[in-house]
């Protein structure tokens, strides 16, 4: 947990931080137990995985100011117990929690993917927009398998506490942000409730 900590911590989290001041907005690099932003709990897996944890609740009222004053947070995922005990949080959960717990009006992931693909051996397949229901069947079907579950998994839980709509974005495809943001067609799968 010390080397997971000192690499997503204190060497991804500066190296995003220095990236988006560098294209000149402001950041401010934190994590999950900066201000209990999160707090965890070991996950059922934690025994065979290490400390792996689950996010049992989230405090948002480091982050508002910052929101506030046009900062740019970026948080690594990585929580700790009300003992002090660091976990690793998958970076989806993270960002799915605390949307909804922000409120926000949309949760986008990028991935290495186009997003949902009807065939996930077929690029060409790609799945622009569905609903809660549409995702659940093709979970059950088999067609949506392997990492990209708990992305959706955690696209759902968002929805469910209030998120509007949750896209999954090809992080290769250049201005994917842009794209899903001020285009009609997007660059990956929009999930909506």
């Amino acid at each position: 947990m010390e080397i997971v900590s000192m690499v997503l911590v204190g060497k991804v989290n500066k190296h995003l931080v220095g990236l988006i001041n560098k294209a000149g907005a402001t950041a401010v690099g934190l994590c999950g137990t900066d201000g209990r932003i999160f707090t965890a709990v070991p996950s059922p897996d934690s025994d065979q995985l290490g400390f792996v944890g689950e996010i049992s609740s989230v405090d948002t009222s480091v982050l508002r100011p910052l929101i506030n004053d046009n900062l740019i947070p970026v948080i690594a995922s990585v929580a700790a117990d009300g003992m002090g005990q660091s976990y690793n949080i998958n970076a989806d959960t993270a960002a799915g929690e605390l949307a909804a717990a922000l409120g926000a009006e949309k949760l986008l992931l990028l991935t290495d993917v186009a997003g949902i693909l009807e065939d996930k051996d077929d690029s060409g397949s790609l799945v622009k927009e569905i609903n809660v229901e549409g995702v659940r069947k093709m979970m059950d079907d088999g067609k949506i398998a392997g990492g990209m579950i708990p992305k959706v998994n955690c696209c759902v839980k968002s929805l469910a506490k209030g998120v509007k709509t949750a896209s999954i974005i090809d992080g290769r495809v250049e201005h994917s942000l842009l794209l899903e943001i001020l285009t009609d067609e997007g660059a990956g799968t929009m999930i909506t409730g």
